[in-house]
């Protein structure tokens, strides 16, 4: 018997708390239907949605910054006198000045290949004025064309390059155009060096 009491009372307080959980779960959902709640709700979760957007953007764009800024900076690899860098524009021209600007960048960098080489002179003035027993390293600085060029934009924009440090010369240190040059200057050339490649109307030897 008094089991039986038991069970109708077990089986009225489940009954009583299910009816209560749903009346409460009714309650809320009559709530969130009110327009007042949703947009309460939207309003908190815009702004948690643009915080996070926010965050993300600021951790991106610090990041982009620092890798554009890197990107970005360029630093001239050659701090230049005027008299040397003078003398390297119009070397560039005067060897070049048909040529594009890579066949132009190239000569500029042999230039500098030479005053980074321990077995020329440190200065670009020196080197494109070398003269070994009576012969000119460079022949436009004994023939006129050094001292009569006059030096284009696409020259001192071939220059600039080289000043930042681009290198497309693998290292070259002569050069000669070989339609141009005398038969006893080509055998050495031939004899004694390497040639890397040919560019334009030059040829690249180490």
């Amino acid at each position: 018997m008094y089991r039986k009491y038991i069970t109708v009372f077990f089986l009225a307080s489940m009954m009583f708390g299910a009816s209560w959980v749903c009346a409460r779960e009714l309650k809320i959902n009559r709530i969130a239907a009110k327009p007042a709640f949703q947009i309460e709700y939207l309003d908190e979760s815009m702004e948690e949605d643009k915080h996070s957007f926010m965050e993300m953007i600021t951790s991106v764009s610090s990041g982009q910054r620092v890798v554009d800024y890197e990107i970005l900076k360029k630093t001239k690899q050659y701090q230049l006198s005027d008299k040397d860098e003078e003398a390297l524009m119009r070397i560039v021209e005067a060897e070049a000045g048909g040529e594009d600007q890579d066949g132009k960048l190239l000569v500029a960098n042999v230039v500098l290949n030479r005053v980074n080489n321990e077995n020329f002179p440190d200065t670009v003035w020196e080197v494109v004025m070398q003269n070994e027993q009576g012969i000119a390293q460079f022949s436009p600085t004994v023939d006129g064309r050094y001292q009569r060029v006059k030096v284009s934009e696409d020259t001192r924009a071939a220059v600039e390059r080289a000043l930042y440090g681009e290198d497309i010369s693998q290292g070259a240190l002569y050069f000669c155009a070989r339609q141009k040059a005398d038969s006893e200057k080509l055998q050495w050339f031939d004899r004694k060096l390497t040639r890397l490649f040919a560019y334009g109307s030059h040829e690249f030897f180490q």
